[in-house]
């Protein structure tokens, strides 16, 4: 007979969200908690943040507000987790921006172009380093960050959002490198088109627009991203380290404009 008892995937472990307020961050929030987490959704979006902490939980869920652009926040979010837990398990580098479609590289704005990398790149850069901080001593942890399809190809997006998540994804690789002596893994989940409210005001989409997939009759959403998360933060993933893990229904594999494959849709 099959138990009752739901298997707890992250019982007794302390994970971070960075971005968790809403879109992506949250659901990953949410399938956390569900499995056993202790959450700090790190976020600038106070009161989205204390709505998701009221919903899940004040036992489970608690908020501090934090601009990942800044170390001094950074820094005090994990110690405050520290203080709070004692630990941190798992640490997820959610929270990103996108700047406004220009199509030219001629039209694009050096500080624009800054203020995306500062919260995409060093931002996850801050994440990583004072995650690893409090994890070596302890020689685990799990390091994730959220990247893009944008991340392994060109022309999906704009020039400093593509810039970022390729960005990324090389860090990830590097400190991977670096700290797999101490039994931390560090990963990236690179998510196809979704529709969270970043990508709804980014190219108009809304929760019905038919964007390609190459599973047909399929659509990506949040909870998919959250379970890729999951996974990557579960015990499950022990020897995976330096992984970029592409969600993306096979997007990347073939271009659909063009190939043998696209004469029988």
């Amino acid at each position: 007979m099959a138990s009752s008892t739901p298997n707890l995937r992250l019982e007794n472990k302390v994970a971070i969200v960075t971005g968790g307020a809403q879109g992506i961050g949250e659901c990953i929030v949410r399938s956390f908690v569900k499995h056993g987490a202790k959450v700090v959704i790190v976020d600038v979006k106070d009161d989205l943040g204390e709505l998701v902490c009221q919903d899940l939980g004040v036992e489970f869920v608690s908020f501090i507000h934090c601009d990942v652009t800044h170390e001094s926040d950074v820094e005090n979010a994990i110690n405050t987790t520290i203080a709070r837990h004692g630990q941190l398990d798992i640490m997820v580098n959610n929270a990103g921006i996108i700047d406004e479609p220009n199509l030219s590289i001629l039209d694009n704005d050096k500080a624009a172009f800054e203020r995306v990398i500062s919260v995409n790149l060093i931002g996850v850069f801050l994440g990583t380093k004072h995650a690893a901080r409090v994890m070596i001593p302890r020689c685990s942890g799990s390091i994730i960050t959220t990247a893009s399809v944008s991340s392994v190809t060109g022309g999906c997006t704009t020039h400093a959002y593509t810039s970022s998540k390729h960005g990324v994804v090389g860090l990830a690789k590097n400190v991977a490198a670096e700290l797999g002596k101490y039994q931390i893994r560090v990963n990236c989940i690179s998510p196809y088109a979704i529709p969270t409210p970043m990508s709804l005001n980014f190219i108009g989409m809304d929760e019905n627009t038919n964007v390609y997939s190459n599973l047909t009759g399929k659509t990506l959403g949040p909870q998919d991203i959250a379970n890729a998360a999951l996974f990557l933060a579960s015990d499950e993933s022990g020897y995976i380290s330096g992984h970029n893990l592409i969600v993306d229904g096979g997007y990347t594999v073939l271009n659909p404009a063009f190939g043998l494959f696209s004469l029988t849709r």
